[in-house]
Order: structure tokens, then C-alpha cells, then sequence
């Protein structure tokens, strides 16, 4: 096939307006933005290197928490630089393969990071309920096993759509009214009979949050009942307090989403920049918040974190 006939099937390149309506305010709105990706890098970062070198950590619940850093870690490196860019240079312009392989990272790690999730709803389960079995379950294997499938299933489930947009024809122009390359915000300018790619879209989306947050809640009805069969309220402190961190991070990830949905059926006539800014909001707040959730409330990695801070100051 010809550069011709392929350029006439897809434009070279994308452009990325950013906010739009707020395109005034982009070098203030970076600002919050810039804080809140360099503290995901230095929380995500310090967490895998705290769970490498303490081989204290190297315990199924932890080897959980080093797969949500990386994920966070990618999820949000995949499209902050460019977002700031757009803000601090105006540099607009993305590739439209580019593009693609940023709508597959976006959309694969997201749905990496509801299935950790899970397992680490699944690790908490076993630990309370089935403790004396906790060893013998959660096995090296089985947990190599549970990030190969959550690997295959985000990435089975978005190879897809990157083919999909490829043979599209883009008729309403290359201009995206968003920060980053959205699934759905690429689909709009496409021309031709995108049903199936709505379909699939929202069908993909429900699918994961839908069963996933399923399985979450499932687990959490058993490990409730666990605790309540304890016999002093000591006791159930403390086994439901290792939980905490899981809850928090469940909460972190799962509300944005609530909240993005909602306004996408209850403020359909809201203006554009609200439903962009809610969407980085989704991106970028857990991967700030997780680290400070996990670092709080988990003994062994606050004290590691303070051991550090010790050393330096000797």
C-alpha cells in the first residue's frame, strides 16, 4: 500500500487541545498537576525500592503493592509528560501511532490495576479467614501465576481496539478536545459505522469494574464475617486494621470512576473541561495517594521510610 493511500486513510498526526475552554489557565493547572505526578514518581519509587531490598517484604501482600507502584508508575507516566508539555510548550502534535500505543498503555494498566486490586482483596481474605493455610495458598508460583493473568487479560482485552481505530477513516479532523489519546475521544472524529467500537468500549469497561469490584466486595463480606466471629474486639482491631490500606486504595481508585460516570449521565450539558479534568483526576490521584496510604498505615514500610530519613540525618 502507497504512503498516499495510507496517509488518506488516517492523518499523520493528532492534536491535543488540552483543556478546552481553559487553554488561559494551562500554565496555573499545570502546577497542581506537576506536584502531583512528582510525588507519584518519588511514593512509587520509594515503595518498589523499600519491598526490593527488605527481603522482610518479600511476602505475597507486598509483592501485591510492588505491582500496583509499577502500574501507577506507568499509568501515570503515559500521559503526564505529554500533558505538560501540552501545557508548559504547546506541543500539541502526537504521532497517530503514538497515539494508539498511549490509548492501549492508558486503558491496559487501568485495567491491571483494578485486578491487583483484587488480588489483594483475595490476599487479605486468606489471611483472615484461612490463616493458618496462608503460606501454603499464597505460594511464589500462584503469585507469579496471578500477574501473568492479569497481564493477559488487560492486554487480550485492548489489543483489539488500537487495530480496530487503525482502519478507520478520520474525516472530522485531527483535532482532539482532550489531554491525552481517550478511546472514546479518538472514536468521535472517525467516520463510518463505530458502533462496535462504542460497544466494545463500554462492554470492556463494565466487564472490569462490574466483576472485579464484585469479587472486592464478595471478599470483604467474608472477611467481615471473619473478624465479627473473633472473641475480643482487640482481636478484630487488629485483623481489620490490615486491611485498612487495601480499603483505602480500593477508594482511591474506584471513586473517580464512580464520580466520572455519574457526571457523564447526571451533567451530560456540563462543560467539556469538567468531564477532562475529572478524568485526570482518575489518573492521577491514585497513583499520588496509594504510596501515602500504604506508607501510613503499613508498620514495616513506615518504618523503613523512617530508618532512611535516620540514616540521612546521621
Amino acid at each position: 500500500m502507497s504512503s498516499s493511500s495510507i496517509t488518506a486513510i488516517h492523518p499523520a498526526a493528532f492534536l491535543l487541545v488540552g483543556i478546552p475552554g481553559l487553554e488561559h489557565l494551562h500554565v496555573w493547572i499545570s502546577i497542581p498537576f506537576c506536584f502531583a505526578y512528582t510525588l507519584a514518581l518519588l511514593g512509587n519509587c520509594t515503595l518498589l525500592f523499600i519491598i526490593r531490598a527488605d527481603a522482610a517484604l518479600h511476602e505475597p501482600m507486598y509483592l501485591f503493592l510492588a505491582m500496583l507502584a509499577a502500574i501507577d508508575l506507568v499509568l501515570s507516566s503515559t500521559t503526564l509528560p505529554k500533558m505538560l508539555a501540552i501545557f508548559w510548550f504547546r506541543d500539541c502534535e502526537i504521532n497517530f501511532y503514538a497515539c494508539l500505543v498511549q490509548m492501549f498503555f492508558l486503558h491496559s494498566f487501568s485495567i491491571m490495576e483494578s485486578a491487583v486490586l483484587l488480588a489483594m482483596a483475595f490476599d487479605r481474605y486468606v489471611a483472615i479467614c484461612k490463616p493458618l493455610h496462608y503460606t501454603t495458598i499464597l505460594t511464589r508460583p500462584l503469585i507469579i501465576k496471578i500477574g501473568m493473568v492479569t497481564v493477559t487479560r488487560a492486554v487480550t482485552l485492548m489489543t483489539p481496539l488500537p487495530f480496530l481505530l487503525r482502519r478507520f477513516h478520520y474525516c472530522r479532523g485531527p483535532v482532539i478536545a482532550h489531554c491525552y489519546c481517550e478511546h472514546t475521544a479518538v472514536v468521535r472524529l472517525a467516520c463510518g459505522d463505530t458502533r462496535f467500537n462504542n460497544i466494545y468500549g463500554i462492554a470492556v469497561a463494565m466487564f472490569i469494574v462490574v466483576l472485579d469490584l464484585l469479587f472486592v466486595i464478595l471478599s470483604y463480606i467474608f472477611i467481615l464475617r471473619a473478624v465479627l466471629q473473633l472473641a475480643s474486639q482487640e482481636a478484630r482491631y487488629k485483623a481489620f486494621g490490615t486491611c485498612v490500606s487495601h480499603i483505602g486504595a480500593i477508594l482511591s481508585t474506584y471513586t473517580p470512576v464512580v464520580i466520572s460516570s455519574v457526571m457523564h449521565r447526571v451533567a451530560r450539558r456540563a462543560a467539556p473541561h469538567v468531564h477532562i479534568l475529572l478524568a485526570i483526576f482518575y489518573l492521577l490521584f491514585p497513583p499520588m495517594v496509594n504510596p501515602l496510604i500504604y506508607g501510613v498505615k503499613t508498620k514495616q514500610i513506615r518504618d523503613h521510610v523512617l530508618s532512611l530519613f535516620q540514616r540521612k540525618k546521621v
